[in-house]
């Protein structure tokens, strides 16, 4: 089936390619492809269609990034996401447990979804919060804590159409409405939008720092942080109290020029400076320092040789220095490298079946 996308998709898609550069609208990609995720609940074959499209890029280089980022999902997913922590931390604090007892209570496995489209439950290698472990995560909103009740406790409250409160930050969205604020566009949603508290986790070493008198060395926490005015104020001041340097001397004439040559101490180097193409693209400049040419400037290594293209060899030469090097190798054969000696394998082969000679006779003298 083909999707057709709204024209309040197309005009959001319009408003974020228009946030960069013109040269630069590749940098769209993401927050396209969580923006046609909103409206599908899955990046779909029509959405990569649609954000190659509209970057004028192929189908190709927009699947790579979609596929590469877990947070695309490439097929449809419930409106709620359930991630739960298997890894180390969450799991010796009891994570595997908690994901086994949803996977049994659901009837549904790791990126599955329920039979009512509410739910897609997922096991997750970490999710960054190992102080408050084992967590579960609700379309990326923490539950902090959980215990196999705790947690379903929070999936049957979504699939009866609450909306339980995260342990920090705002009130629970669904997959499509968390894809539209990741596209870059408001909430409008009553209580959208908190602050989270930090946790006694989190606070606990601050505490301990505090308790014992652990500190940066140097550091005044009362310290003022300056604005950019002001630091740059700072710094034309420091720069205007700095005694005058005298002025260079000239240096003498070289014999045989009518220019005075330049210092050694200005240019770092007795060789003549070569002026950097400062208009070039760093692109151009790049490329030419991989494959340079007779037309290529060297203007971090003043005095040096510029590389001239000498003649290519005749037809007839390298014809015969072809020659020289198929007669100087010898064809391959029996299946071996050409140069290979047989010798050693000849005599490996030799050594063996004289053992196994040996060992025959004493197998027979030991049944007489």
């Amino acid at each position: 089936m083909t999707t057709t996308f709204t024209d309040e998709t197309r005009a959001r898609a319009r408003e974020i390619i228009a946030r960069y550069p013109a040269d630069r609208s590749r940098s769209a990609l993401l927050p396209l492809l969580h923006l046609v995720q909103s409206e599908e609940g899955y990046v779909s074959p029509a959405g990569v269609e649609f954000c190659a499209e509209v970057l004028g890029l192929n189908k190709a280089q927009v699947g790579a990034v979609a596929t590469f980022y877990t947070m695309y999902k490439r097929r449809p997913t419930g409106d709620y996401l359930v991630s739960v922590c298997t890894n180390t931390m969450c799991n010796v604090l009891g994570g595997q447990e908690v994901y086994d007892t949803l996977t049994e209570h659901l009837g549904v496995g790791h990126d599955e979804t329920t039979a009512d489209g509410k739910i897609t439950l997922e096991h997750a290698e970490c999710l960054a919060a190992c102080d408050y472990g084992p967590v579960m995560t609700v379309n990326y909103d923490f539950f902090d804590g959980v215990d196999p009740q705790t947690a379903l406790g929070v999936v049957d409250e979504l699939r009866s159409g609450g909306r339980p409160q995260p342990s920090r930050g705002a009130r629970l969205c669904t997959l499509k409405e968390m894809a539209v604020q990741l596209a870059g566009f408001a909430d409008e949603r009553d209580g959208a939008v908190a602050d989270g508290v930090p946790g006694e986790p989190t606070l606990r070493g601050l505490r301990l720092a505090q308790q014992h008198g652990i500190s940066v060395p140097g550091f005044d926490p009362n310290t003022p942080i300056p604005s950019k005015a002001e630091a740059d104020q700072a710094a034309a001041k420091a720069k205007a109290a700095e005694p005058a340097k005298a002025p260079a001397q000239p240096a003498a004439p070289t014999a045989g020029a009518g220019q005075p040559a330049r210092s050694a101490e200005a240019t770092g180097s007795t060789a003549p400076d070569v002026k950097a193409p400062d208009d070039k693209s760093p692109e151009v400049r790049a490329a030419e320092t991989r494959q340079p040419d007779a037309r290529t400037a060297v203007p971090d290594a003043p005095g040096t040789k510029v590389p001239v293209d000498g003649a290519p060899p005749a037809p007839r030469d390298a014809r015969e220095a072809e020659a020289a090097g198929a007669a100087s190798n010898a064809p391959a054969g029996d299946g071996k490298p050409a140069g290979d000696s047989t010798e050693a394998q000849d005599r490996n082969l030799r050594e063996a079946e004289s053992v196994t000679g040996t060992a025959a006779s004493s197998d027979r003298g030991s049944q007489k």
